[in-house]
Order: structure tokens, then C-alpha cells, then sequence
């Protein structure tokens, strides 16, 4: 496989292969908040439920970007503007 040699890989078997590079880069898409939608368009995903259902295991919690949300809306209200610090 060209692909591996240029990047100094060995393909030894399928989930070490094209398969794995491919879940890699939908887990680091997902975790940068790129949306299913998006994600299965890339993906050349004609249903973005199959999108979803593939990995929904790789997606953050929502819980957590939640909190994620809230927090960063109190630190913006508890940061002075700069009129007021003026």
C-alpha cells in the first residue's frame, strides 16, 4: 500500500489498515465538534445514520460539552470588559 510506505507504516492486517486510519480520522473530527451531518458527507456517507450509528462510540459526551458550554458562559461574564477596566 503506497499510502503506508510514504508515512513509514507496515500494513500487517485490515484493522491496523486503511479501516483504522479512517476510524482515526472520524474520532478526531467528532472530538472537534464536527457534526454527524458533515462527518458522513467526508465519510462519503450517503445516510448520516449510518454515520451515527458507526460512531456514536467516538462521540464526546454531551453531558460534558454541557458543562463545557455553561462554564464558558460564566467566565465570560465574570471577565471585566475593557471599558470597565479602563
Amino acid at each position: 500500500m503506497p499510502a503506508f510506505k510514504q508515512a513509514g507504516l507496515t500494513y500487517t492486517k485490515r484493522q491496523d489498515g486503511m479501516h483504522a486510519m479512517r476510524h482515526l480520522y472520524a474520532s478526531v473530527l467528532l472530538a472537534q465538534g464536527v457534526s454527524i451531518k458533515e462527518l458522513a458527507e467526508y465519510l462519503g456517507h450517503a445516510d448520516p445514520g449510518f454515520t451515527l450509528r458507526t460512531y456514536t462510540h467516538l462521540m464526546p459526551s454531551s453531558h460534558e460539552r454541557a458543562r463545557k458550554a455553561v462554564d464558558g458562559v460564566f467566565r465570560v461574564l465574570k471577565t471585566p470588559s475593557a471599558s470597565q477596566t479602563a
